[in-house]
């Protein structure tokens, strides 16, 4: 029961700084209004410009969104506290790499403007996709067979499960950051690629 309930406050924690309900980058608005041309023009990434931009939010969040709700659950309820300074370690930066994940793939759906322009329909399947894939609605631990280890091969269970699995004991740390590490990696890689594209192809609505 305990677990259940650290579980639940551990998920409402990660929804500010993993923005877990999408949104949180200006991008896609700059691309409709054509602010984005001299985004691109500055002697600095998009991709990286942007990440540093969001991950400031995320700090942000983090202090103000998830803290204070957290110690609240934790002296009214009683939550599970580990006590080893790795499993704190690991946590942390099971943690960043969730949010760095979570960037990546709002990234990724925010540069469909520059071919779709109208990015509503990319950002909703989004939502759906992070809600029931990431273990915020029900953990990813419940799903069965098949369709279970499917969800938790996906970049999504890195932004909610995995942090929740590691702060818990209930995965093998090392493997679940090689895991984030990996997903991180690889999508970071395909935004770097998109946005070369992108670069190629812009569309403004009006212009």
């Amino acid at each position: 029961m305990t677990d259940a309930v650290t579980f639940c406050f551990l998920s409402q924690a990660f929804i500010g700084p993993m923005q877990v309900f999408g949104g949180g980058l200006q991008l896609a608005g700059r691309v409709r209004s054509g602010d984005v041309a001299v985004d691109l023009l500055r002697p600095a990434s998009l991709q990286l410009w942007s990440l540093a931009d969001d991950l400031g939010r995320a700090a942000y969040l983090f202090l103000l969104r998830s803290l204070p709700p957290t110690l609240l659950g934790a002296a009214l309820f009683g939550i599970v506290v580990p006590t080893d300074p790795a499993t704190w370690a690991a946590f942390a930066a099971s943690f960043v790499l969730g949010v760095l994940i979570g960037f990546a793939l709002r990234y990724l759906t925010a540069l469909s403007c520059c071919w779709i322009v109208d990015d509503q329909g990319v950002q909703s399947l989004s939502l759906v996709l992070t809600l029931f894939l990431s273990g915020m609605i029900l953990p990813l631990n419940l799903f069965p067979g098949w369709f279970g280890a499917l969800a938790r091969s996906l970049p999504w269970a890195a932004m909610v499960q995995l942090p929740a699995d590691v702060y818990l004991g209930k995965r093998d740390a090392l493997e679940a950051l090689a895991f984030q590490a990996g997903w991180a990696a690889a999508l970071l890689a395909l935004g770097a690629l998109v946005t070369r594209a992108a670069r190629r192809k812009v569309v403004v609505q009006g212009g």
